[in-house]
Order: C-alpha cells, then sequence, then structure tokens
C-alpha cells in the first residue's frame, strides 16, 4: 500500500483516511484538499478588509488529527520534514505544526497521484 510508506502513516491511519476520504485523485489540487481537511487558513473578507484566521473550524477533524499526529512522526525519521520544522521554529509551535503537517498532506496527495512510494530524505 502506497500510504504505508509515508512515515507517521501505518494500518490503521491509512485506511482511516482512505475510508474517510475516498479517492483522492478527486481533489484537484492541495488547496483543495487542505480546505476540506482543515489544514489551510481561514480568512475573513469584508469590503477592504482583510483578516486571516486560524485554521478552519469548518473541517474533517479525524483527517486532520491523523496528519497531526503522522507530523510526529515524520519529523523523527524524515531529515527533511525536520529540516522544514526547525526552519520554522521561534514562531506559533501550533501554526508551525499545522505547516508541516500540510507539508505531509501535500506529499500524501502527490504518492498517491503518481503511484511512487514515498522515498525518505527527498526534497522533490
Amino acid at each position: 500500500m502506497l500510504l504505508r510508506s509515508i512515515p507517521g502513516i501505518g494500518p490503521i491511519v491509512a485506511s482511516g483516511i482512505l475510508s474517510e476520504l475516498g479517492n483522492l485523485r478527486r481533489f484537484s489540487s492541495i488547496k483543495h484538499l487542505a480546505g476540506y481537511v482543515g489544514l489551510a487558513a481561514g480568512i475573513y473578507q469584508s469590503g477592504d478588509t482583510i483578516r486571516h484566521t486560524g485554521v478552519s473550524m469548518r473541517a474533517h477533524r479525524l483527517i486532520r488529527s491523523y496528519f497531526i499526529e503522522a507530523f510526529w512522526q515524520a519529523i523523527r525519521t524524515d531529515p527533511v520534514m525536520q529540516a522544514y520544522y526547525r526552519k520554522h521554529q521561534g514562531k506559533n509551535v501550533k501554526s508551525v505544526i499545522v505547516k508541516v503537517a500540510r507539508k505531509l498532506l501535500s506529499r500524501t496527495l502527490a504518492v498517491i497521484k503518481t503511484g511512487v512510494p514515498y522515498e525518505i530524505g527527498v526534497v522533490e
């Protein structure tokens, strides 16, 4: 199974992702998937005023929690994810966790769309 090649995603989480999200190919971009899962920032806009809020509360909370938990394993085992995490250290910890979880989500979408297993330590 391709999803199990991603650090932090084991058999239970992989089956949960597939059963809750179904076919991941239906999402045209990472923006659509991140918005559905809840790893995208919310925006409040009125006239000329634009405010960026935290993560959207309209989300699939179970899948978001799967990727937040997978984040911890990813930064332990993948040096690229660890470097990305360290690059953002010193900022708000929760927003950094969401950034890395979103990066893991985008790599998960790439694994599903391309059919190539995840390789630890590969940048692109």
